[in-house]
């Protein structure tokens, strides 16, 4: 890659990222905001393509370009995987944006504004769950699973942490593809795991033990926490960790997993914040008790997942979700799943400004997941080698 000049920015070895300009696009309506920013549905005006835009927040001007967003950025262009969500280029706004009385948003007077353009997803997963009456299947929950860690290994062998796992970051399109998206909170990662990274990440109903005992020596293993939270969710039908603060969410891990001492996790006693959060009794683990609704071998599965010591979590993922479900199962199965609407799923989403006429409307159907779900239960799925993923 070329040496960026002094003051510039150099985000891709291509001239033509961030050459061209946001008028390429149509906006047709928001479909996200948060800290980082607003995302749009949008389309390119030349190609018809259908994309996601997501504008990146420069507030704060005297910080100039966001740490984050370059780290972002610079993550999303080493990985080319299926199930990661592909970055396609970075576009600018020569000028201040205005609103319809011709201020300019968010106070910025004098610079124009930067987004990056990915691939567009009509739904993420907690919009799907959360819709009325909604309860995934066993093969859809499979097919989810297995296309969720499919991605994160992918990550993971490039030596990439995502550290935000949630049903809102994992996009699927109408016909099941799941996408791992916002890798705005990822972070790269060595083998020797001797640099200190923080321990303010990852939402906190799927944020793992170690960081909430104040662990900054972390790898992999902060990801397949949330992982399980995440499978056990779809399992329950709600989230199984709601804790309100730090100290509840120990409160609640301890709980269903048990006190942790040096017999099933060596070195806890070492963490910063143990002595402050340890419980005043010591209780057992009671993962099998609480959700001895599951399926047997999900439940094992769970287990795994959800094992206190990161050094003992099961990478054997793959090759055990295979077992959820017989393949022949999988098409009677899916052949009987109902149709459900699709207008708009994703959470905050604003009213259209211009609605999609051909979009508008149309039924999300879940009969589109067959293939998908007869393809990744078909072929023979890599196995999380604990030697690749693991810390």
């Amino acid at each position: 890659m070329a040496v960026a000049a002094p003051g510039q920015l150099n985000l891709d070895e291509s001239p033509s990222w961030g050459s061209r300009s946001v008028d390429c696009f149509e906006k047709l309506e928001q479909i996200g905001e948060g800290t980082y920013g607003q995302v749009y549905m949008a389309r390119e005006t030349e190609t018809q393509e259908i994309v996601a835009l997501k504008k990146i927040r420069m507030d704060n001007e005297r910080e100039g370009f966001p740490i984050t967003a370059i780290r972002e950025i610079k993550i999303l262009k080493k990985l080319h995987h299926q199930n990661v969500i592909q970055l396609k280029e970075i576009v600018t706004s020569p000028g201040p944006e205005r609103d319809e009385q011709g201020k300019p948003i968010h106070g910025n007077k004098y610079k124009g504004s930067i987004y990056m353009v990915f691939e567009y997803m009509d739904h993420d997963l907690t919009g799907l769950a959360d819709r009325p009456g909604m309860r995934f299947t066993v093969p859809q929950i499979k097919c989810y699973m297995k296309q969720l860690l499919t991605g994160l290994h992918y990550c993971h062998i490039n030596q990439v942490l995502h550290r935000d796992i949630k049903g809102s970051n994992l996009l699927i399109d109408n016909e099941g593809n799941l996408k791992l998206a916002d890798f705005g909170l990822a972070r790269s990662f060595s083998n020797d795991h001797n640099g200190n990274l923080t321990n303010r990440v990852i939402t906190l109903w799927y944020r793992p033990p170690e960081l909430l005992l104040g662990s900054t020596k972390y790898g992999p293993a902060v990801d397949m926490w949330s992982v399980g939270c995440i499978f056990a969710e779809l399992l329950n039908g709600k989230p199984i960790l709601p804790g309100k603060n730090e100290p509840e969410q120990l409160s609640k891990i301890f709980d269903v997993c048990g006190t942790p001492d040096e017999s099933n996790w060596p070195g806890v006693t070492k963490m910063p914040w143990y002595n402050n959060f340890k419980p005043p009794r010591q209780l057992k683990r009671r993962v099998k008790e609480y959700f001895k609704h599951f399926d047997r071998l999900a439940l094992d599965l769970l287990e795994k997942m959800l094992t206190l010591d990161p050094a003992q979590h099961k990478m054997h993922l793959m090759q055990s979700i295979s077992g959820l479900i017989p393949y022949h199962v999988i098409l009677k199965a899916c052949q009987s799943m109902n149709l459900h609407t699709s207008s708009r799923p994703r959470k905050n989403a604003n009213k259209c400004v211009k609605p999609m006429k051909l979009r508008r409307g149309k039924r999300h159907n879940i009969l589109n997941h067959m293939a998908v779900c007869l393809q990744f239960n078909k072929q023979d799925s890599p196995i999380l080698k604990s030697d690749q993923a693991s810390r």
